[in-house]
């Protein structure tokens, strides 16, 4: 690997040990076994290399969305669909370690970390983009923009609040069962135009 790599495969064993906050460019340079001027030269800054170790330790994790190879055998856009990405999601929450309590580290100091804020809120809207397929079909590279903003985001929404959910309070979060449950009251109440 050139330092490129090393420096980001050194931020996310950085991220996940720390946090956002309490990793500093030298953790970075001796986990990485760089050197400090190779951060600025290949990332910036250490907050830029810090998102971008971010986004890369979430697409890691974004495989196991798909879960175990069954997901092909629901017709996208179902609501058994829909339960079983969000179970596969959750799946990820339950683990040891799970990088989603770095999401609720930049929620809650967000203005502390504003050049960390500022790449992750331009991957919320890939991220969308990329759940789209996953529950509704279809290939990434074909959901519009329109797409990503509306249906995507409702998706990143969904998300933000289970990860919240699942970092402080595991015990009462929901699954993708329970999720699926209160989808299928929502369509129904909207369908009826009665409250459920």
């Amino acid at each position: 690997m050139g330092h490129r790599e090393d420096l980001l495969e050194g931020a996310k064993r950085c991220l996940l040990a720390k946090g956002f906050v309490r990793t500093t460019a030298r953790d970075i340079v001796k986990e990485s076994g760089t050197n400090l001027a190779s951060i600025g030269y290949h990332y910036g800054s250490k907050d830029a290399l810090l998102a971008r170790a971010y986004v890369s330790l979430v697409e890691g994790v974004g495989d196991a969305f798909e879960g175990d190879g069954s997901l092909e055998e629901t017709p996208p856009g179902s609501l058994e669909r829909f339960e079983r990405v969000w179970s596969n999601i959750v799946a990820t929450m339950r683990e040891p370690g799970s990088v989603w309590r770095l999401s609720m580290e930049v929620l809650a100091l967000g203005d502390r970390l504003p050049e960390v804020r500022d790449h992750l809120a331009v991957a919320q809207r890939e991220a969308g983009r990329g759940l789209i397929p996953l529950l509704m079909g279809g290939r990434e590279e074909d959901v519009s923009d329109e797409r990503a903003d509306t249906l995507g985001m409702f998706y990143v929404t969904l998300m933000t609040g289970l990860i919240a959910q699942w970092t402080f309070d595991p015990d009462s979060a929901p699954d993708g069962k329970q999720l699926a449950a209160g989808l299928r009251q929502v369509i129904e109440g909207a369908a009826t135009g009665d409250a459920p």
